[in-house]
Formats: structure tokens, sequence, C-alpha cells
């Protein structure tokens, strides 16, 4: 006669309480701003009237002098301008209308354009007051930026508190759950883990920002900008099952 153990048919049936793992999918960001370390102004010399010749080389004789006041500061490793370029004269005319509907006779334009990077902020007020008084120069607007070191060294950081905030997130989901410590499975800048997606956002906007002179004493317009750094990451992470038997998922 074949005794069977009293307990087999409940040892064979009895219920785990051990919760399902479940997969949890977080975005992490990072934010913080950076004083500017650099300025490009965004400038011009350009002139207008009745003769193509004069008007060219008036804007050449007035660009020479500002190009001079350029090279005078340009120290690429000290400053204050550590980087400059500048454009060749170009010319066009038209013929513009009066209010009363009358073509008036052609005007010939000439323009050349410019950029100049600054490290010293001062030097630059100084020197946009200096070329406020040179006929036909204008400025277009300054670009506010960190230096090519810096924007690493803060970008990496940026990723770094990104993927911790990510898994900050992920972390409070599975203890509200009660499902324990989590477990990494992907991760991917912001709106990639999905297949045949792309990256949010332009990676070269946090780390410059452009202001344009609102007219006036343009030495009076000149405060610098703080730089917007950010980051942001999408994560997916596994919970429960001691982490589904550390991301191993089945």
């Amino acid at each position: 006669m074949t005794s069977t153990s009293p307990h087999a048919s409940d040892q064979a049936t009895a219920p785990t309480d051990a919760p399902a793992p479940v997969e949890i999918t977080v975005r992490g960001t990072s934010r913080q701003f950076h004083p500017a370390e650099r300025a490009t102004v965004h400038a011009g010399v350009g002139l207008e009237g009745p003769e193509a010749g004069r008007v060219y080389d008036a804007v050449a004789e007035q660009f020479a002098v500002v190009q001079a006041s350029i090279v005078s500061l340009h120290e690429p490793d000290r400053g204050p301008v550590t980087w400059w370029s500048s454009q060749d004269v170009r010319t066009w005319s038209n013929r513009p209308w009066n209010k009363d509907g009358v073509q008036l006779p052609l005007v010939h334009h000439a323009r050349t354009d410019l950029q100049v990077k600054f490290s010293d902020f001062a030097r630059m007020s100084a020197w946009l007051s200096d070329m406020a008084g040179i006929t036909g120069f204008h400025v277009e607007y300054v670009e506010w930026s960190l230096t090519v070191h810096r924007r690493q060294e803060l970008a990496r950081a940026a990723r770094t508190r990104a993927v911790r905030d990510a898994q900050a997130k992920a972390q409070a989901y599975a203890e509200a759950l009660k499902l324990g410590p989590i477990v990494p499975v992907s991760l991917a800048e912001a709106g990639m883990l999905a297949e045949g997606l792309h990256p949010i956002g332009e990676s070269s906007a946090p780390f410059t920002r452009a202001a344009k002179l609102a007219g006036g004493d343009a030495e009076l317009q000149l405060v610098p900008q703080d730089i917007d750094v950010t980051a942001s990451v999408d994560a997916r992470f596994v919970a429960g099952m001691a982490a589904a038997h550390t991301a191993g998922v089945r």
C-alpha cells in the first residue's frame, strides 16, 4: 500500500507572495544656469547712396577702421578679442518707390558683416561705444556662450544628473508599488527609446543665448546672459522578482 504525504498537495499549490515584475519607464532631466564666458558681437558696416563707386569705397574705408581696432585687441589666448571673422563687401542696387507710387532713382548699397568674440565684457562694451562713431556701423545682436572646455564639462555633469534623476523617479515608483530595488534595462537620450526615433531638442541650443540691442546706448544694453545648461534622458527599469532576476527579464 502506497502512502502519500498529507502536505504534498498543499506544497504543490501554495501561492507565492512575490509580486510579478514591473517595467518602469521614466524621463530624467537636469537644468542649471552658468554665467556666460564669451560674447560674440554680430555686426556690420553698411551704406547707401546714388553712386556705386563712392558707396563701395566709403564702406571699405569705414570697415578698415573697424578692422584695425579689432586687430589691436586680438589675442587668441588672453583676449579681450579671442576670435573674429568678416565677409567681403557685397553690393546691390534697387529703385525704391515713394508714398505717391513714383519710382525713384537707383540707390546703390554696400555692406560687410563681421563677428567678434570677446572674453572681457567691459572691453567689449567700451569697443562698441567707440564703434558707435563709425558711419554705417551697426550691431545686429550679441551672442553669449561658454568656452568649449566649460561646455563639455557642464554637459557631462548635466547628463549625469539627468540619469540620477531618472533613477530616483523609477525607484520612487517601485517603492510605491512595494517592489523593492530597481535594475536598469535601457537608457537613451530623450525620445530615442523607441526604434526609429531621434533626440528631442537641439544639442547646441542650451549653451548659447542671443540678445538684440534695443537701440539707444549700446553700452547700457550689454548685460551678460546666463547660459541655460540642460539634459534629458529616457530610462527603462525593472522592479520585482528580485528585479526580474537582475534584469534577465523573463
